[in-house]
Parts: structure tokens; C-alpha cells; sequence
């Protein structure tokens, strides 16, 4: 297990997305129209805000509020607050507020995938960026399948790698809008 992961410019984000389960899922729900940085950095502000970051907490506060306080924990407060606080019910109920569960539960990624497309607001794309995280940063085994052939937050083991990636995602979504203008 990695002792933090490399995407935000706080070291003490990095640590906590590295070292709480739910702290990552809850900054992957967050990585949505704003940048890794800021999707990243929401778990410490929630804890901050809160107290705690774990799924009872979360499930149990009214999140619209504490997204709204300035600074905005997102550039949608209000949607991201029901995602995460949909996130935090399911990690409750479904695996005990165990959310480490959704893939140390996960005998091989046929059920991995099923656990993460589970999780409110995980699409293909998020379920193959977490996927890459849990097999090369936390060597989670039945994550591998998950790995696709282009660059994701996985192979992000640095300041540097991180703006690598970001450089590399901009480059491709721009191929891709050219592609798709055709």
C-alpha cells in the first residue's frame, strides 16, 4: 500500500486518498468537471468540514451545506453532495461502512467491476482509472483486468507523473474532439 498518492499539490490529501478506502472513493465520485487536484483535495476538505471521511459519517450529514462552504468542496456543490452522500449510503449498507470491501471482497474483476459499477456515479471511465490505482498503487490483484491500454491515474506515482498524465489527457481529448468533429 502506498504511503500517498500523487494527485493533489497537498501532501496531507495525498496521504489521506492513500491510507482511507473511502477517502479515494470519495475523490473518484468527486473527479468529474473539475481537476484531479481539486477532486482529490475534497475528502481532507470533508474531513476538515466534518470531522471524518468515513462512510457513516457522510451518509449521515446533510452534505449540501459543508459542499457549499467557501471554498466549494466542487464547482457543483449540490449535485456532487447527493453523489457522494449516495456513495457513503451504499458503502454503509452494502459493505458495513467497509468501503476497502469493494475490492478486498472481490475475488477476481468480473466481480470487482460489478462492485465498482455499483457505486453511484462510477462509469466505464472511472471504473477503469480506479481499477489502474488498485492494481499498480495497491497491488490489488483482481484489479489487472481493469487496466486498459491507455495512461490513467495508475501509472501517477509522482508531482511530475501527475502533470505528465494531465498533459497526455489534454492531448487526447483533443484528438478525440477532432475525430468526433469529422
Amino acid at each position: 500500500m502506498p504511503d500517498r498518492l500523487y494527485f493533489t499539490d497537498s501532501d496531507e490529501a495525498n496521504e489521506l486518498i492513500a491510507s482511507d478506502p473511502m477517502a479515494l472513493l470519495v475523490g473518484f465520485a468527486l473527479d468529474q468537471q473539475v481537476s484531479v487536484q481539486k477532486a482529490f483535495a475534497g475528502p481532507l476538505a470533508l474531513k476538515e468540514r466534518l470531522g471524518a471521511v468515513d462512510a457513516a459519517t457522510l451518509a449521515a450529514a446533510d452534505l449540501e451545506p459543508v459542499f457549499r462552504e467557501k471554498p466549494a468542496i466542487h464547482r457543483f456543490p449540490g449535485s456532487m453532495a447527493q453523489r457522494v452522500h449516495e456513495l457513503a449510503v451504499h458503502v454503509r449498507d452494502r459493505y458495513d461502512g467497509d468501503a476497502g470491501r469493494v475490492w478486498t471482497n472481490a475475488p477476481d474483476a468480473e466481480t470487482l467491476r460489478a462492485n465498482l459499477s455499483a457505486l453511484p456515479g462510477f462509469g466505464e471511465m472511472k471504473i477503469k482509472a480506479l481499477g489502474s490505482v488498485l492494481a499498480k498503487r495497491f497491488g490489488v490483484e483482481a484489479a489487472n483486468d481493469l487496466v486498459p491500454w491507455h495512461p490513467t491515474l495508475g501509472d501517477v506515482d509522482s508531482p511530475q507523473a501527475l502533470a505528465d498524465y494531465q498533459t497526455a489527457k489534454r492531448a487526447h481529448k483533443a484528438e478525440w474532439s477532432k475525430a468526433s468533429a469529422r
